[in-house]
């Protein structure tokens, strides 16, 4: 059969036999060849190993969560990394290219709340 795309997914487990998720739990997958190797979001169900499933946090939906998507959760990585590695928005400007993109208008977003000033290419 053909492949079904999608490389996020939302949604509540259905069956589990891991101890760290319960029947029920809202989750999101994104990453581990979700749309590309296996069957991705726009299945209606997915069969996945419960370790590429991350709980939910209360406070976001499943709807704004899916309109993160992969784009949002990469733009944060970057940001991640960033502080991670010390830059501080005392240090002056950014660059974030790829601005008019998914990942680079996120993370303009993301930065720019985080006192950052951005130079956009």
């Amino acid at each position: 059969p053909p492949m079904v795309g999608g490389i996020d997914l939302v949604g509540k487990v259905l069956e589990t036999k891991s101890s760290s998720l319960k029947v029920g739990d809202s989750v999101v997958v994104n990453g581990w060849g979700i749309g590309t190797d296996h069957y991705g979001g726009y299945a209606g169900e997915a069969r996945l190993k419960s370790e590429w499933a991350i709980p939910l946090p209360s406070s976001l939906s499943p709807q704004c969560a899916a309109k993160i998507g992969t784009a949002g959760y990469t733009a944060m990585l970057c940001v991640q990394a960033l502080e991670e590695n010390g830059v501080k928005p005392a240090d002056g400007k950014v660059l974030v290219t790829g601005a008019t993109g998914g990942v680079g208008s996120v993370s303009i977003l993301l930065l720019s709340q985080l006192g950052y000033q951005v130079t956009a290419v």
